[in-house]
């Protein structure tokens, strides 16, 4: 299928899973309130509607695009099918630096925790984009990113241990879970401009991961400057990965599953999936975030709770397919 008839399909079915988001939740309206909330934004089932599904839909749509075009940049990188954004150990280090934020009180400043996971990820993010261009075994990278995700969630544990206050803890497990509830248009814009810059370098590295498909040799006597498209590929992974979590708190097994729902339709071709497997990543998000308002529970599930829950068994299903191309 054509590159841009497929993402325009996409683009259609994530707009409607988008309004279906905004339209359904726990407050069932009337058509008679649907019908007001459109002609008149400020009344009850206009705020309702534009003032807290609709942000709520726009972060989940920016942290599903984030998760996917990060899990499809580090699958082509590592040429490795159950490669995941999670994989460098970013998403573990933001997440320390948000429970941090949050263990030291500072959830009462607008954004702290936010900016406090964008920074634990930055700084993530430079450790391994120094290692990538050190080294260009993928084994080297992956063991890497494994070490600093566990050393990133001992640490966190540690703050979990260290917490003096049973509401902070609370809190803070409540936010590594998950969410894009209450969410407003600010978090949204947050995450943008992060996400858009970590988009644009792994789009730039997209012609050194389609030539590594080739293989090392190839690559290397391709003219193409590898260390440098390797470089943009961690880099751009990592800015993704910081944002989604930043602004959503740790969604796992999306970028994981998003480019394989759409490998099929270009061709296993590792530049040309980068765009779907972004409206891919946004419709599981949104699909999952309906899903967890919806399902009848005294408390809304969280999430990530949701995405764990239909990812895991993705994630055997990947890793059984794997194991028999393995065995083959």
């Amino acid at each position: 299928m054509r590159l841009t008839r497929l993402c325009k399909l996409m683009l259609a079915v994530l707009t409607l899973a988008a309004g279906l988001a905004v339209a359904l939740g726990e407050t069932s309206f009337s058509l008679a309130q649907y019908a007001e909330a459109v002609m008149r934004p400020m009344s009850p089932p206009g705020e309702v509607l534009w003032m807290i599904r609709a942000p709520r839909v726009a972060v989940a749509v920016l942290v599903g695009m984030a998760l996917g075009m990060a899990g499809a940049t580090m699958q082509g990188l590592l040429r490795n099918p159950l490669a995941d954004p999670g994989v460098l150990g970013v998403s573990a280090v933001s997440g320390l630096g948000a429970a941090f934020a949050i263990s030291a009180g500072l959830a009462v400043l607008p954004g702290a925790i936010e900016l406090s996971a964008l920074a634990g990820a930055l700084i993530a993010g430079a450790i391994v984009v120094g290692v990538a261009a050190r080294f260009r075994e993928p084994e080297a990278l992956i063991l890497f990113g494994v070490a600093l995700s566990a050393f990133g969630g001992a640490l966190t544990a540690l703050v979990f241990n260290l917490s003096r206050s049973p509401v902070a803890t609370a809190e803070m497990l409540a936010w590594l879970m998950g969410s894009v509830e209450n969410r407003d248009a600010m978090d949204a814009l947050r995450a943008l401009v992060p996400m858009a810059l970590g988009a644009a370098l792994c789009l730039r590295a997209g012609a050194g991961l389609r030539m590594l498909t080739l293989g090392e040799e190839a690559a290397r006597m391709s003219g193409l400057p590898m260390a440098r498209l390797r470089v943009y590929a961690v880099a751009g992974s990592a800015l993704l990965t910081g944002a989604a979590v930043a602004a959503s708190g740790v969604i796992g097994f999306v970028g994981l599953a998003a480019p394989h729902l759409v490998r099929s339709l270009v061709k296993d071709d590792p530049r040309r999936i980068l765009w779907p497997s972004a409206l891919a990543g946004a419709l599981l998000v949104v699909l999952a975030d309906l899903a967890a308002r919806m399902i009848p529970t005294e408390q809304e599930l969280k999430l990530g709770v949701v995405t764990a829950l239909f990812g895991a068994p993705a994630f055997a299903l990947l890793a059984w397919r794997a194991s028999r191309s393995w065995r083959s």
